[in-house]
């Protein structure tokens, strides 16, 4: 038996994190048992499915690397063929026609919550002979007794009496078929042997598995895996900050960190952390998921971030990087190499949005000198060595971290104090801020005319300090 799993959202929305876990867990599972992975948009729900919702999915997808071998195949494209089941069904007594009024419906469903039952539909029309033409649904003619067995891989035997079940409708009054049955007959046609899903979707399992049996087919393996909480128990959700895959991205995370981060949401392998793609699929099995929710913890992903930006490659940094620098009107080709930026940085940034905040000053003058650092190291006592330090800089002729570093050295010596108190007060003239790359990086990076420029602003700042306080 060739595995085939499938990962099936509903356009309704961007891709969520929930979303994007399952995804993972059902991209996994078909690459370690070598099998197939298939993308299948459930759009069935034609007053909120949207194209945009659609293509935020297909991105989503494509930024995580969670490539699918089928598809996207779209439900919306095969209602002929599921009201070709829908009408073998009713001709075979399986299914029927109900005209059933929302009024009546309504009425049912406040008794039943008066008698403290779930509600659920009485069978009025399952021996009524309603007219084709006359405005009804069609619904599924559940069994009325025996048990339906779950099966479940991360949850074990799961059981449910068919007297619980609903008759459910598998076709509206406008003629689209419903979700339970468009799924079925999906999973069927598609040879789908394992579905891996939110544990929301368990209560729709027997529903499902009684319209397998109804026409003909073997139902897949099942795997409801537990939802997504947030760090205060609740299901995650936009309060919580960012759930989109997209988000994460625009945030300045690295696809590898996040799913990573997923792979670990209810999954672990010893006391692993740090899994390669190629050790997740080597590892993961679903059975080993556990039963229990999951919390979200966003400065686990910032630790998880921070060690891939570390990790990569500079070039594919920068590559990255590059439209985070946009978006604080930085153009990368108009100064130092941005590869050379990222080398700096790279110890010290966890996000690519924060590691572009604090590259701007190799790029373009701030604003305004942070008032805590200027207190402390843009003093009286400051002047003298920032006023040597231009002088000798203007005439370097060898721009290099080596002269650079020698050059700081050479005015420490000459005032008898240690580095930190000329290249404190530099590094604050010339970056805003007391922290920094290692100061040769930093001069180097910024350049002679822009290093000049700002310890000029310094010395004009110290100037006015010194006036203020006479």
């Amino acid at each position: 038996m060739t595995v085939r799993t499938r990962f099936a959202p509903s356009p309704t929305g961007y891709l969520h994190v929930g979303g994007a876990r399952t995804a993972l867990f059902s991209w996994l599972y078909a690459r370690k048992h070598g099998g197939k992975f298939v993308l299948r948009i459930e759009d069935t729900d034609l007053e909120r499915s949207t194209a945009e919702s659609v293509n935020a999915i297909l991105e989503g997808m494509t930024w995580l690397g969670l490539e699918y071998d089928e598809g996207p195949f779209y439900q919306t494209k095969r209602f002929d063929r599921y009201n070709e089941v829908i009408d073998d069904l009713l001709a075979r007594g399986l299914a029927y026609r109900c005209s059933c009024s929302r009024e009546r419906l309504d009425e049912l469903r406040d008794e039943a919550m008066k008698r403290k039952e779930k509600p659920r539909y009485d069978g009025h029309c399952r021996h009524r002979q309603i007219s084709p033409d006359e405005p009804h649904v069609v619904r599924f003619l559940n069994p009325d007794h025996g048990v339906v067995l779950v099966d479940d891989l991360i949850r074990g035997r799961v059981h449910f009496n068919n007297q619980e079940l609903d008759d459910l409708i598998i076709r509206r009054t406008d003629g689209s078929p419903t979700y339970n049955l468009s799924v079925v007959v999906d999973d069927m046609d598609m040879q789908i042997t394992h579905v891996i899903r939110g544990d929301d979707h368990l209560n729709n399992t027997p529903k499902q598995i009684n319209i397998l049996q109804a026409i003909g087919a073997k139902a897949p393996r099942y795997s409801h895996v537990p939802m997504i909480l947030g760090d205060d128990g609740a299901r995650l959700s936009k309060r919580h900050g960012a759930v989109s895959v997209m988000q994460y991205r625009d945030d300045g995370y690295l696809p590898e960190a996040l799913l990573n981060y997923l792979v670990r949401l209810g999954w672990s392998h010893g006391d692993q952390e740090i899994f390669s793609l190629d050790e997740m699929i080597e590892l993961f099995d679903i059975d080993a998921v556990n039963k229990a929710a999951s919390s979200f913890n966003t400065e686990k992903l910032l630790w998880l971030n921070q060690h891939y930006i570390k990790q990569s490659d500079a070039k594919r940094i920068a590559h990255l990087l590059s439209p985070h620098m946009g978006d604080l009107g930085i153009d990368p080709a108009e100064g130092p190499d941005l590869v050379e930026v990222v080398k700096a940085h790279q110890e010290r940034a966890r996000t690519l949005v924060e590691m572009a905040q604090m590259s701007a000053f190799c790029y373009q003058d701030f604003d305004e000198i942070e008032e805590a650092a200027a207190k402390k190291h843009l003093r009286s006592a400051a002047r003298e060595p920032l006023e040597r330090m231009r002088q000798l800089l203007e005439s370097l002729g060898d721009w290099t971290d080596e002269s650079l570093h020698a050059a700081v050295q050479q005015v420490s010596e000459a005032l008898a104090v240690n580095m930190g108190k000329v290249a404190q007060p530099l590094r604050v003239a010339v970056v805003g801020r007391a922290a920094s790359p290692g100061i040769d990086v930093t001069l180097r990076l910024v350049g002679k005319a822009a290093t000049l420029r700002r310890i000029d602003r310094a010395l004009e700042y110290i100037r006015q300090r010194e006036a203020n306080a006479g």
